[in-house]
């Protein structure tokens, strides 16, 4: 097992957002901002604009789990430190790093940007090698050490419990395992922030490969089968969920889009959907995937 850095599970505390004076901007802002980034909210109770952006803003940075913090300045109590750092209109919100304004915007922004500006920020500090302990466990499940691999998503995940790509990969090392439902329980509880993540796409996909791998038919059969006739489109389709649960990602690949050439409309699009369930469960330089998107993109485009 890796040994994993604590800074991030101990920062997400009850402190994460506050109101700070100017008695205590230099430790609060200053000072903390040594250790994790600090976003500065300029405000007043009389701006509009301010109470539209401060709760969007405090939204975000909660969802960041305690990898920023935010605090919040009334610019009528404490007119030095905003002129001081030059606040000439409110709102106005800066991100400091190691004791230094390093961003910052005026205005309100929507969601998307905000979800944006709060992302940048708690990346300047880095993520405390997880992403090495991820490429770690990525190489354990590679080399067939699933349980390893496990534990080591879950020990990543114990700091950063919306780490997509641990996520991702946590759901994999089940599958590997043989732990189908187990893996699906994990998918259905994965942070909702996150459900959308290529990572967690890629995880739904392999388990509904798995899923379907549990009851594809003999291989030989089923190449017996559409050998005998050609034109028998359900005989091909399983022929490519048998050579997929058989470690053959290749043979599937080209049986399905011979399918989808031969009529890409039976069985509602089956053969395009299936194609496309294997690309989002391969790695996305993986070299089948990257052939099989062309060539069912060039027979699209015919």
């Amino acid at each position: 097992m890796l040994e994993l850095n604590q800074n991030a599970a101990a920062a997400a505390g009850p402190d994460v957002i506050k109101d700070v004076s100017e008695a205590d901007f230099m430790a609060e802002v200053v000072d903390a901002s040594q250790e994790v980034p600090v976003i500065v909210d300029f405000w007043a109770p009389w701006c509009g604009p301010c109470k539209q952006l401060g709760p969007a803003l405090e939204a975000e940075v909660a969802k960041a789990g305690g990898k920023v913090r935010m605090v919040k300045v009334n610019v009528d109590e404490n007119q030095m430190i905003a002129g001081q750092l030059r606040v000439q209109s409110i709102p106005t919100v800066y991100a400091f790093w190691q004791g230094q304004p390093v961003d910052g915007f005026q205005g309100a922004l929507p969601a998307s940007e905000l979800a944006k500006f709060v992302e940048k920020t708690a990346a300047l500090a880095g993520d405390d090698g997880l992403s090495e302990a991820v490429a770690a466990a990525e190489e354990m499940l590679a080399e067939g050490a699933a349980d390893d691999a496990a534990q080591t998503f879950q020990a990543i995940l114990g700091e950063d419990p919306a780490n997509a790509p641990a996520y991702g990969g946590l759901i994999r090392a089940l599958i590997a395992q043989g732990h189908l439902d187990e893996a699906e329980a994990t998918l259905n509880g994965a942070p909702a922030e996150i459900t959308d993540k290529p990572e967690i796409e890629a995880a739904r996909a392999q388990l509904d490969l798995a899923r379907e791998a549990a009851n594809a038919g003999p291989v030989d059969d089923l190449k017996a089968q559409v050998e005998a006739d050609p034109e028998n489109h359900q005989a091909q389709f399983d022929l490519a969920q048998a050579l997929h649960a058989h470690g053959d990602v290749e043979g599937a690949v080209e049986q399905l889009l011979d399918l989808f050439k031969r009529d890409r409309d039976w069985n509602d699009g089956a053969a395009k959907a299936q194609l496309l369930k294997i690309f989002e469960a391969l790695p996305p330089q993986d070299p089948v995937a990257l052939n099989g998107r062309r060539k069912l993109a060039s027979m699209i485009l015919v």
